[in-house]
């Protein structure tokens, strides 16, 4: 069983920045790739970034935020990040953290990959 805990959200103006932290229990989570996810009201969830359990490979991310946004994991930490720059009002939602236990099969971007999940973070960009 994993757990995941989200810490850094909260209250940005526009062109700021956050750093959103992902701390996850158990053993194998080196073995796992990891994915950020956000929420809008009155909208789906959607895929924001993900990164490999191996060293070298190269991130994904969504059309929305690449060259803002930075994903990255310490194992040794147990933790995943998400550096957000250039913060726009439009990234205001929920940020989740998820492990991709689906790999290799199926989507990286598709939430029907990742079967643990956090309980989301409040990202809020002010104009």
């Amino acid at each position: 069983q994993v757990q995941l805990v989200e810490s850094g959200g909260g209250l940005v103006q526009a062109g700021g920045s956050l750093r959103l932290s992902c701390a996850a229990s158990g053993p194998t989570f080196n073995r796992y790739g990891m994915g950020w996810f956000r929420q809008a009201p009155g909208k789906e969830r959607e895929f924001v970034a993900a990164i490999s359990w191996y060293s070298g490979s190269t991130p994904l991310y969504a059309d929305s935020v690449k060259g803002r946004f930075t994903i990255s994991r310490d194992n040794a930490k147990n933790t995943v990040y998400l550096q957000m720059n250039s913060l726009k009002p439009e990234d205001t939602a929920v940020y989740y953290c998820a492990v991709d236990t689906g790999y290799p099969r199926g989507s990286r971007y598709s939430r029907d990959n990742y079967g643990y999940w956090g309980q989301g973070t409040q990202v809020t960009v002010s104009s």
